[in-house]
Parts: structure tokens; sequence; C-alpha cells
């Protein structure tokens, strides 16, 4: 299966796609989990992939798949112990995504101390909106990222709530794997994840319609 381009970067196709976990402090309490000290990752395959305009799968294996909104950072080149001051001219572009999660799957895993691919890493689990350049964004620091449900806002927050900050993370995941050009980063979610179901439409949007991608679920 080949790797898919990258919408709006249509020279870099996908790598590696790094996911951080609860990098929003109100998310990780709605969830009873504890704030973390350093990043939790966990990957996707490529084949979670989606784009605006698809449709999210639900397997018959899980009854409970959450939303989670999230800003995703296009890596541009190759890097490995980059320093947090230059982490950001590794960055090709900024998009909007969701981390699509088998609660259900999720909670079993977790009970039993195991990874979360099963639950994070389905078909169709990671829909990603058009990247733009960071030269367009105008405070990485603090950009909206919303998500409605059929209409009704279900998540809204701001990057100005992350724990760890972009360039924390490139810094921290070059210090731990070599990054290359057409990895992802799904920088965590704020608060108000929740279910989904058969026929709803999710639109998720970064900053004003900088990114954003409309996919309903089946």
């Amino acid at each position: 299966m080949a790797r898919p381009q990258l919408p709006g970067l249509d020279h870099l196709t996908v790598n590696t796609i790094f996911c951080i976990g609860r990098n929003y402090a109100e998310h990780a309490r709605e969830l009873n989990n504890p704030v973390p000290k350093n990043p939790v990752v966990f990957t996707k395959p490529a084949s979670s992939l989606i784009f605006d305009g698809d449709s999210i799968t639900i397997p018959e294996f899980t009854n409970e798949v959450h939303h989670e909104v999230e800003m995703v950072v296009a890596i541009g080149r190759d890097g490995k112990n980059i320093p947090e001051a230059d982490a950001l001219d590794y960055v090709a572009g900024h998009a909007i995504g969701l981390d699509m999660t088998a609660r259900d799957i999720q909670s079993r895993l977790k009970e039993k101390s195991h990874p979360w691919d099963l639950a994070k890493g389905l078909d169709t689990f990671a829909p990603l909106g058009r990247f733009f350049p960071p030269s367009q964004l105008p405070d990485l620091s603090d950009t909206r990222l919303t998500l409605t449900r059929n209409g009704q806002t279900v998540q809204d927050g701001t990057t100005a709530d992350m724990i760890f900050t972009v360039p924390n993370l490139i810094a921290w995941l070059s210090k731990h794997f070599s990054l290359s050009a057409g990895d992802l980063i799904f920088t965590g979610t704020p608060e108000g994840v929740g279910p989904v179901t058969k026929g709803d439409r999710l639109v998720a949007q970064l900053g004003e319609n900088l990114s954003t991608l409309s996919v309903s679920v089946k």
C-alpha cells in the first residue's frame, strides 16, 4: 500500500504518525488520568489516515468510539536531537485532525498495562485536514481548535492550554527518535471528548478556517 501524500504538502508522503496523549491538563482530568511529567507517546499506522470528505468506519468489535480534536504538525526535514530553540525550523505545516479512540478497548488495554494500538490505530481512525504553512498561523502558542458533532460544538480549546508546546514535543521526540520528512505529530486534545455514533457528521477547525475537516461516521 502506497503511503498517502499530505494534503497541502504534496511534496511529502506520510511517514511515522506520532501521537501525544494527555497533553491538555483538563482532558487528562476528565478521564481520571494523572497529568504527565513527560509526553505520553503512541503511534498510528498510515492506514489509519483519511481525509476531508471521507468516512470513519466503526468496526463491529467496539461499542464506544470517541472523538478527540487535535492540531497536527508535519515535519519537513530530517532531524535528530533538535534543540528546542530550532524546533520550528523543522515544521512544514499545520493542520486539524482527529484522534479517534475505541474507548472501551483502550480501557481494557489500560487495565492490563498493554499498549493502546488496538484502540487508536484502527483503519480510518486518524482523519486529517489540509495543511497550511507555518507563516499563516498568527500565534502557534494560542490557536483555537474546535469540533462540532451534528452542528453542536463539543470541543472548543486553545493550544495555550498545552502542557508540552510544539517546540517541546519536537525536541523531546527527536531525542528519542530520528525524525524524518513526512512525520506527523498529533499534539493532543482539549477537554470535551465524547462518543460518536453511525450517521454523525463531525466538523473540525483550526484557527480562523486555516484548516477544516468534515467527515461522517458509518
